[in-house]
């Protein structure tokens, strides 16, 4: 069982698919991830010029990376997802793919269009914060 309690508000607008906070309690370890990317295991940044194709290789890698760390998506408290774009039509397309993967545990998260991300032909990077039970 996960340690993270998502947060609903009774104020706030109902229209979003992300609870609005995360709280977690217990003896916990905290994981910080670093921006999941694009790459695969040779290094490439794949699905180039696909918003969506790069969000689905950000994600596995942000599972892998998590388990790495003793955690899984479920343990996630925040995201933020960035996406190399100005087209709000880029960012829905990533955050399908990360709601997606995500499933009904919708932690909070932001979502940003930036100008340019770290490796060629990057359009899509998501870092976590994760809390797992000691």
């Amino acid at each position: 069982m996960s340690a993270v309690r998502l947060v609903r508000s009774a104020t706030l607008t109902e229209a979003v698919d992300y609870a609005y906070a995360a709280t977690a309690t217990g003896p916990l370890r905290a994981v910080w991830t670093a921006g999941a990317c694009p790459l695969d295991e040779k290094g490439a940044t794949v699905a180039v010029g696909d918003v969506a194709g790069q969000a689905e290789q950000v994600m596995r890698n942000l599972r892998t990376a998590l388990a790495d760390a003793g955690a899984a998506l479920t343990d996630i408290v925040k995201t933020t997802v960035y996406v190399a774009s100005s087209r709000q039509e880029d960012l829905v397309a990533a955050w399908n793919v990360v709601r997606a993967h995500m499933g009904d545990h919708d932690a909070p998260s932001t979502l940003l269009g930036v100008a340019a991300l770290g490796y060629d032909d990057q359009l899509v990077e998501v870092e976590a914060v994760a809390v797992v039970g000691e």
